[in-house]
């Protein structure tokens, strides 16, 4: 199965958290039906990109954005011949220096479309990173703002329409706290 399908799988099966995911995955699907290129930033202007929300028992990890200013989750595009899943590990690695694998099942998580710089727009396809309760090392050339945040902190920090995505997370990790 190729990048394409697989990410049409995933998303159809995802039960959105609020309006804001719904309207993006339909947007997202359409994308994938329907346009020739996915991932190059420099051939199109919407595309996919893959971003983390990476989990310990400290919380979770948001970054203050070096261009736009805003706390969100570490992410960016996906390079080519990569999968959206190990951008996510790759981009979280380069921006917060965190030892991070993918939390099972290895699946599409969220889905959210934005702009992003320079007048694309962003199908972001976002995946539950987890990593030891250690302190981030952003290596020099990225944000050195990382932290680890309780869910109701990021909630309070975080960019506004990253909100459902936070309450989504904490829900899901509290039903994956119960089954251990």
């Amino acid at each position: 199965m190729n990048i394409r399908q697989e990410l049409i799988e995933e998303i159809s099966r995802l039960v959105p958290i609020d309006e804001r995911e719904a309207e993006s995955k339909l947007v997202t699907l359409a994308l994938l039906n329907e346009a020739e290129e996915l991932f190059d930033e420099g051939l199109v202007e919407h595309h996919v990109t893959a971003s983390a929300f990476v989990v310990s028992e400290r919380g979770m990890i948001l970054h203050l954005h070096r261009r736009l200013g805003i706390w969100v989750q570490p992410g960016g595009h996906v390079d080519e011949g990569e999968k959206p899943a190990q951008a996510a590990l790759r981009e979280t690695l380069e921006e917060t220096g965190l030892p991070v694998s993918l939390a099972s099942p290895v699946e599409i998580f969220h889905v959210d479309v934005h702009p992003g710089p320079r007048g694309h727009t962003h199908y972001d396809v976002r995946y539950i990173l987890t990593s030891p309760p250690v302190d981030p090392t952003p290596p020099p050339e990225e944000s050195q703002e990382v932290f680890w945040f309780s869910y109701p902190e990021a909630l309070e920090r975080c960019e506004p329409s990253m909100r459902g995505a936070v309450r989504k997370l904490e829900a899901e990790m509290a039903l994956r706290s119960l089954a251990d």
